[in-house]
C-alpha cells in the first residue's frame, strides 16, 4: 500500500452538507488573513473546526433483529416516560424515550435506530433553547419520523439546539430505512429522541456515551445473538 493510499484510508469522509460551510469559512479566512495574520489564524482554526464538525465516519452496525441502535453520537441525557410529539400520531400516553445530546464536537449525521418503513415525516418550527433541557422537546424546532416495524411504531425526533439553526432530513414518507442508515443531520449542536413501543426496556443509562449506528439502546429480542454486521 502506498503512502497516498494510507493517508486516504485514514481520512474521515466529509458529509456533502458541509461543503458550502467549509468553503465559506475558507474564503472568510483568506480575507481575514489579508486584514491581519492573527485574524487569519483564527479563521483557519474555525475552518478546521468546520471540517471536523461535518465529518461522516463509517460505522459498523449490528444486524440483530430487534436491536435498536443510537440515532446519534453523544451522551444519553435522559431516559423516561414522556408524551410523544402530537404531530407523530403516537397518541397522548407517555412512551419510553431515550434522548441523545450532541455537543458541537460530536458527529452530527443521524442514523436510523431500526429498520422499517417511514410512514410519516413531520416538521414543526419552534424556538432554540438549549437542547439538553426537557422543555426543548416541546418548544424547539424539530423534525420527527414515524417508523413502522414488525415490533411496532418507533418515533425518532431531531431537535434543534441553542446554536443549531438547520435540521436536514434526507428521507421522505413511504421510503424504507435500514438500521444504521443515514437519514438526516442537524447543524451545530442538538438532540435526537427515540420513542419506543410499549414494553421495550432501555439497555443504556443516563450519562453513557453513544455512537450512532453502533451503540444498542434497547432490544426487542434480548436473547437473540448478533449474527452479522454491516459497515457504512
Amino acid at each position: 500500500m502506498s503512502i497516498i493510499d494510507s493517508v486516504r484510508k485514514s481520512l474521515v469522509p466529509i458529509h456533502p452538507e458541509g461543503y458550502v460551510f467549509i468553503g465559506a469559512f475558507g474564503v472568510a479566512s483568506f480575507f481575514l488573513n489579508w486584514l491581519s495574520p492573527t485574524l487569519g489564524w483564527l479563521g483557519f482554526i474555525a475552518t478546521a473546526w468546520c471540517v471536523y464538525f461535518f465529518r461522516d465516519p463509517p460505522r459498523v452496525t449490528p444486524l440483530r433483529e430487534g436491536a435498536v441502535v443510537s440515532p446519534a453520537d453523544g451522551v444519553i441525557s435522559a431516559i423516561g416516560f414522556f408524551p410523544p410529539p402530537p404531530e407523530l400520531g403516537l397518541g397522548a400516553a407517555p412512551l419510553q424515550r431515550i434522548s441523545v445530546f450532541m455537543s458541537v464536537f460530536d458527529v452530527h449525521v443521524n442514523r436510523a435506530p431500526i429498520s422499517g418503513k417511514v410512514i410519516k415525516v413531520a416538521y414543526k418550527p419552534g424556538i432554540f433553547l438549549n437542547a439538553d433541557l426537557d422543555k426543548a422537546s416541546e418548544d424547539n424546532e424539530r423534525n420527527g419520523l414515524l417508523i413502522e416495524t414488525q415490533f411496532g411504531r418507533f418515533g425518532v425526533v431531531q431537535i434543534a439546539g441553542l446554536i443549531a439553526r438547520r435540521i436536514v432530513c434526507f428521507i421522505k414518507e413511504g421510503e424504507n430505512l435500514g438500521v444504521g442508515e443515514r437519514f438526516g443531520l442537524i447543524r451545530f449542536g442538538s438532540r435526537v429522541d427515540v420513542y419506543l413501543p410499549a414494553n421495550i426496556k432501555p439497555l443504556v443509562a443516563v450519562g453513557a456515551r453513544a455512537i450512532a449506528g453502533e451503540t444498542i439502546l434497547a432490544d426487542v429480542s434480548v436473547n437473540a445473538p448478533v449474527t452479522s454486521f454491516k459497515t457504512g
